[in-house]
Order: structure tokens, then C-alpha cells, then sequence
């Protein structure tokens, strides 16, 4: 179960997977709407290329999504906005195919990573034509699973569509309230909330960072998750929950092994206690008295209480208690 400082703490999307995408805290292991099983069908049939846009083309490591736009922007405006963030290497306003109006997003390209960072971090939630616009990495080619918002898909959404997708740059995932159905959640191939691992609300997540480009005969950028298979691609997805995993499995072990010591001090039996403090008296008197005949005392003092012919290291607080005070000192404070 969470606790309760993690009520107002939320976590982002690594993956991509439809069931998780529906579910307001990442846990839910049923499609709750049509909507969602479309998306789940085309990810388990592999129905969905994100390679297979011939207008997607460009290093998606320095492409930037926009959307919300409104239907009125034009292309000049767009890039006069975005130019101050940086250099705009490519523009592409994404329109309707039969009418050439404008979908309300687009695919902004920079020269360089630090630029599209920098458009990343401050572009997102500013006002153009009066709309504000969100802006997010290209997770069409950079996020592994991905389905569009077409196919049942995508993230965000507003309410009276009846179809919002939690785990992204909006609407991030909120930690469960509940306990987390880890076995389910593997099985279905869902990644479980990273407990302990949590982010603010003000916090905006990092974009994926570049480990690699290949280019193909058509001169395209592919990414490692696309290179994968199935398998490497699962696998590569539960390597850190497993790790995170184990690393709860082994807090809790010491956690009950600390908790094994505690109960068995506190069953030691009381003839067990009373040796014990016998001979740390004793092993104390002794190296007084070593100290004193060569004539090298400390400036210690030592406090026995005795209580019930039992000795104790310091001062209790109880009845029936003589106190024996041995101070020391050097040897010429006792001359």
C-alpha cells in the first residue's frame, strides 16, 4: 500500500501499453472502454508502423510534437514561435488529406538536442492564436509500444471525449492509492509503478536520450526499440521493475531479520542479562584498577546502579536503587 505522503505525487509513461494508457494510476489490468481494446488488438498484432509515415522523416531526437493549435495557425506563425527557442530545421503542420485544413498539431525539427531541449522545457503550455499548445518528444518513433490516438491510442485527451490516456506530459499517471497487482501486471506485459520513485506535479520528465542512431537504405533514423524484437523489447521493458523488485524483496528481508534480533534480546532470559552486566561490570573495575596501579586514570566516570542484584551500565530510574560511584581523576588529583 502507498503511503500517504505520495497522495499529490504522479509518474510518467517509459512504455507504451493501452490497458496502462486508460488507467488514471497505471494499475488497472482490464480495457475499460472500445477505445482501448482497438488499441490493444493493433499492438498485439503489430498492425501499427511508426516507421511507416513517409512524411516522418528527420532525427526524432530533435523533433518536438505540438498540438492543441489552433485550426488558424499557419505555418509562418507557428515557426516564428518556436524560432525563439532555438533554430527550426524542418516544419511539418499536419493537414487534412481531402480538405488541407489543419489537424491542430505539427512536428517541429531543430538543428541540434540542446535546442529542442530548451523548446521542450519552455514552449510547453504557452499561447498561440489564443490556444495553449502542449508540446512533447516525437514518442511516435521514440516510445516503444506506441499507438496513436486513431488507433484507440495516444495520451492526453479532454473529458467529454470520453476517451482520456493517462502517463504522458498532461495527464500523468497518480500513485495508487491501492496495493499494486505486481503478478498481473507482468503477465499482461503492463510496467508497474516505480513505488518510491515518484515525481511532482511541477516536475517535467526528462525526454528520452540518444543511444544510437542507424540509417537505412531511405536514410531514416531508427531507434533501438525499434530494432528490437518482441522479446528484446519485453525484456528490455521489465529490467528495471524486476530490479526495483528485488530491491523491495531485500528492504523487507533486513527489515524482518532486525525484527527476529529485537525479539530475541527481548526473550533473553533474565539469568542471561544478569552475566552479561556482571561481566561488563567486571571488565570495567578491572581496567580501573590497571589504570590505577600504573598510575594512568582517566578522566572517566563510571556509574553502577544496582537493582535486584542485577548490574547495569548507567543510571536507571527505578525503586529500590543503590547508586556506587567510582570517580576518577589523574594521580595527582588524589594525592
Amino acid at each position: 500500500m502507498v503511503g500517504g505522503n505520495t497522495i499529490n505525487s504522479v509518474f510518467y509513461a517509459e512504455s507504451y501499453h493501452p490497458i496502462q494508457a486508460g488507467s488514471i494510476d497505471g494499475t488497472d489490468i482490464l480495457p475499460h472502454d472500445n477505445a482501448v481494446y482497438r488499441a490493444l488488438l493493433c499492438s498485439s498484432a503489430g498492425l501499427y508502423d511508426p516507421f511507416g509515415d513517409p512524411k516522418a522523416s528527420g532525427d526524432p531526437y530533435c523533433t518536438l510534437f505540438v498540438g492543441r493549435l489552433s485550426r488558424l495557425t499557419t505555418e509562418e506563425t507557428l515557426r516564428k514561435v518556436m524560432s525563439k527557442y532555438g533554430r527550426v530545421k524542418n516544419l511539418r503542420l499536419v493537414r487534412d488529406i481531402v480538405t488541407g485544413a489543419s489537424r491542430g498539431y505539427a512536428f517541429v525539427e531543430y538543428e541540434t538536442e540542446k535546442e529542442m531541449q530548451c523548446a521542450y522545457k519552455d514552449a510547453h503550455q504557452s499561447i498561440v492564436d489564443d490556444c495553449e499548445i502542449i508540446v512533447d518528444y516525437n514518442r511516435q518513433q521514440l516510445m516503444a509500444g506506441w499507438i496513436p490516438r486513431r488507433l484507440g491510442g495516444g495520451l492526453g485527451g479532454k473529458k467529454e471525449s470520453g476517451q482520456l490516456r493517462f502517463g504522458g506530459r498532461e495527464r500523468p499517471f497518480r500513485a495508487p492509492l491501492r496495493p499494486i497487482p505486481y503478478k498481473d501486471l507482468e503477465r499482461l506485459g503492463i510496467p508497474p509503478p516505480p513505488e518510491g520513485r515518484y515525481m511532482s506535479r511541477f516536475q517535467a520528465p526528462s525526454p528520452p536520450r540518444r543511444e544510437g542512431k542507424v540509417l537505412d537504405g531511405d536514410q531514416k533514423y531508427r531507434t533501438r526499440s525499434a530494432l528490437e524484437g518482441p522479446e528484446d523489447i519485453k525484456e528490455r521493458r521489465y529490467k528495471r521493475s524486476s530490479i526495483h523488485q528485488e530491491d523491495h524483496s531485500h528492504q523487507r528481508s533486513s527489515l524482518d531479520r532486525k525484527e527476529e534480533r529485537a525479539r530475541a534480546g527481548h526473550h533473553r532470559s533474565s539469568t542471561e542479562r544478569r552475566e552479561h552486566s556482571h561481566k561488563r561490570k567486571e571488565r570495567d573495575e578491572h581496567s580501573y584498577l590497571r589504570r590505577q596501579k600504573h598510575g594512568h586514570l582517566s578522566y572517566r566516570n563510571f556509574i553502577y546502579a544496582k537493582m535486584e542484584n542485577t548490574y547495569f551500565y548507567g543510571l536507571e530510574f527505578s525503586y529500590e536503587l543503590t547508586i556506587e560511584i567510582v570517580m576518577t581523576s589523574t594521580a595527582n588529583q588524589l594525592e
